[in-house]
């Protein structure tokens, strides 16, 4: 019965963990997103935690942001710049992670900021999968995406 009563607990610790660590809006996501970012827990460039990748992305997305690192190593891989601000270097002010724009399992998220003078627009492509809102791509005021930034890279 000892055993039992533990294994219950034990489940429901893990549960409760899981529940925790999922969040329930798609701009809360890309808050989340930033805030590990800036604190230097960024899922991009590294190659330690796949799981952290996966986390906020799409598989697609997921893998290809994996395969960059893994390759890389340490260099310069597709991804040139920073993509969550679209910059080499950053002076960040007035940030703000708007509403998300709701399309069913579909989601926009805008983050907005001004980065040295310069008034930036980040938007967030979301889709749910497994109960969870993650990224299928991010694109960028001139035109780009970090998908197509990929694919490119890849022939696709």
């Amino acid at each position: 019965m000892r055993a039992f009563s533990l294994l219950l607990l034990l489940l429901s610790f893990n549960l409760t963990l899981s529940a925790a660590d999922k969040v329930a809006t798609p701009e809360a996501l890309v808050a989340k997103l930033y805030k590990a970012h800036d604190a230097e827990k960024s899922p991009f460039f590294q190659d330690k935690d796949r799981a952290l990748v996966d986390h906020y992305f799409t598989k697609e997305l997921a893998d290809f942001l994996w395969k960059d690192a893994k390759e890389s190593k340490g260099e310069v891989g597709v991804i040139d710049f920073d993509p969550l601000y679209n910059a080499q270097d950053t002076e960040i002010k007035n940030f703000v992670v708007n509403k998300a724009k709701v399309d069913g399992a579909k989601a926009t998220v805008v983050a907005s900021f001004v980065n040295f003078d310069k008034k930036t627009r980040i938007t967030f492509k979301l889709v749910q999968q497994d109960d969870a809102w993650k990224i299928s791509d991010i694109q960028y005021t001139e035109g780009h995406a970090l998908l197509k930034l990929f694919k490119a890279a890849a022939g696709n």
